[in-house]
């Protein structure tokens, strides 16, 4: 795969990827479950424990993801002294918290 110098990739081992599109792939069967019970005309607090669920899903998804690439990514990038890894980590960390 060819890349520009703006585009930037992950190569992920086998067990990471599997770990997050299984993960992916259950918060996506939890989000088609919510759109059913508002089809059905579910309960409206019955619906909002299925979305506090799914949101817990996703800031584990989301805690999973960011200790990888702390660990791979933020790390190689230091020991390379690319810096501005730092700033950028930083800023993601500051839209995770918003």
């Amino acid at each position: 795969m060819e890349e520009c110098e703006h585009c930037r990739h992950k190569e992920r081992s086998d067990k990471e990827y599997r770990d997050l599109i299984n993960r992916l792939s259950r918060i996506e069967g939890q989000i088609r479950g919510i759109k059913g019970m508002v089809e059905k005309g579910a309960y409206c607090p019955d619906i909002l424990i299925q979305v506090s669920a799914v949101n817990a899903a996703l800031n584990s998804f989301n805690k999973v993801l960011l200790a990888n690439h702390i660990k791979s990514c933020v790390t190689t990038d230091i020991r390379a002294g690319k810096e501005e890894t730092v700033d950028e980590l930083v800023t993601v960390l500051q839209k995770l918290m918003k």
